[in-house]
């Protein structure tokens, strides 16, 4: 981060990779308002540096994020508007890595529950370790999803199972969840990270451009008419064709070596 280092996160660059990692391992990464506004932040700065290709979210210590710090919630004395606003982080956070023009992979390593879970369902991939354990515990506690998930989870695992995930708030592990389908990958703990970092490095390689346009179109698809997607897919092509990348593309197929792609 160029500017001041944030409190509750480390962010970390590996060459086109930024990591952003959570860091209240204290309270397993609960969020609170510093949380979500210090991560809008870094996604923004992601964002915004062409250097970076790929983002990857993960956890300090024993969890990924476990939700809202219900002990500060417990002892906050916020008015309604304050409470709003609250929420609405919570939202913007999981619409900035929903809308954000690079790849956003989760690298869960342990507990993804409430927050944590809607965070890791907003980006584009989910690497988990094995044992780690995602779970929408709303039903629980007297509230409700947030951050899009209520359309995100079905579209991933399909409306029953979704409908059971999310009215039991069962919990489910990183196998189950590669398994039907939530998660990317599972792994074991200790090799989680390293397979995190080589997907992201893999998406790095290609060309920024092409990313970006195609994970608008991906996004939308589901609510956007055929008629409407051709026509979207077909600027893209077009808009594609006019960068330097494109060139490299297919003067770099021509000559049989790696393109070297730059973004414009």
């Amino acid at each position: 981060m160029s500017a001041t280092s944030p409190e509750t996160l480390i962010v970390d660059r590996r060459g086109a990779v930024m990591e952003i990692r959570f860091n209240r391992p204290h309270r397993l990464n609960a969020v609170v308002e510093a949380f979500y506004s210090e991560l809008l932040a870094a996604l923004a700065e992601a964002e915004r540096d062409p250097e970076v290709r790929c983002v990857i979210l993960t956890g300090e210590g024993r969890a990924f994020c476990v939700g809202a710090d219900m002990k500060e919630h417990g002892s906050a004395q916020r008015t309604l508007f304050q409470r709003r606003r609250y929420l609405q982080l919570g939202n913007d956070v999981c619409e900035a890595i929903l809308r954000h023009p690079k790849p956003v992979i989760a690298a869960v390593n342990g507990y993804a529950l409430g927050a944590g879970a809607e965070m890791a369902v907003a980006c584009d991939f989910i690497v988990m370790a094995e044992e780690a354990q995602i779970g929408f515990p709303e039903t629980s506690i007297g509230t409700c999803v947030g951050g899009g998930v209520s359309k995100l989870l079905p579209q991933l695992v399909g409306l029953n199972m979704a409908r059971q995930l999310l009215y039991t708030g069962r919990r489910i592990d990183g196998r189950e969840a590669a398994r039907i389908g939530l998660a990317t990958s599972s792994h074991p703990a200790d090799a989680m990270p390293a397979e995190a970092q080589a997907l992201a490095e893999s998406l790095a390689r290609q060309a920024p451009v092409s990313i970006a346009m195609l994970k608008r179109l991906v996004n939308q698809g589901s609510d956007t008419g055929l008629d409407s997607q051709l026509q979207q897919e077909l600027d893209a092509v077009f808009t594609c064709s006019t960068t330097a990348d494109w060139q490299e593309g297919v003067d770099a197929f021509a000559e049989r070596r790696t393109p070297q792609f730059k973004g414009h």
